[in-house]
C-alpha cells in the first residue's frame, strides 16, 4: 500500500454554526487558545507525514492564506530582536506544500473534496476536518 502524502482540508463552508464570530472571521481561523484552529490540523498532518497539502477555500477566506504565508517582515524583526522561540512558533508549518483551490459555491464536504480531484490525481489522500481536535501520541 502507497504511503498518504497528500492531504484535503475542506475550508469553504460560510460557518453559520459559529455566528455572529464567523460573520468577519472564518470559522477556522477562530483561535484555540493560541492558534487558530487549522493551524493544529496542518501541525497534525505535518506530524503524520504528509507533504502535500491543499487547503479548499471560498469566499471571505483570505485570511486563511495569509496565515500560513511567509511574513518576512514579521521573521526579520523576530531574528534582530533574537526572540528565535518565536520565530519557530511562526514557521511550524512551513515544513509542508499547502496549495489552495476556491471552491466557487459552496455545495458541501463532497463537492469540496471533488474540487480537489486534480491536485490528488490517482494517489491516497486524507481529508482532515477540523471539527473535533483531539490531542494524541502519536497523532490519530
Amino acid at each position: 500500500m502507497k504511503k498518504v502524502k497528500k492531504a484535503i482540508i475542506p475550508a469553504a463552508g460560510l460557518g453559520t454554526r459559529f455566528l455572529p464570530a464567523t460573520k468577519a472571521m472564518p470559522k477556522e481561523m477562530l483561535p484555540i487558545v493560541d492558534k487558530p484552529t487549522i493551524q493544529y490540523i496542518v501541525e497534525e498532518a505535518i506530524e503524520s507525514g504528509i507533504e502535500d497539502i491543499i487547503i479548499v477555500t471560498g469566499k471571505h477566506k483570505r485570511a486563511i492564506e495569509d496565515h500560513f504565508d511567509s511574513n518576512f517582515e514579521l521573521e526579520n524583526n523576530l531574528i534582530k530582536k533574537e526572540k528565535f522561540e518565536l520565530l519557530e512558533k511562526v514557521n511550524q508549518t512551513s515544513k509542508v506544500d499547502i496549495h489552495y483551490i476556491r471552491q466557487k459555491d459552496p455545495q458541501g464536504l463532497g463537492h469540496a473534496v471533488w474540487c480537489a480531484r486534480k491536485f490528488i490525481g490517482n494517489e491516497p489522500f486524507a481529508v482532515l476536518l477540523g471539527d473535533d481536535i483531539v490531542e494524541a501520541d502519536p497523532p490519530v
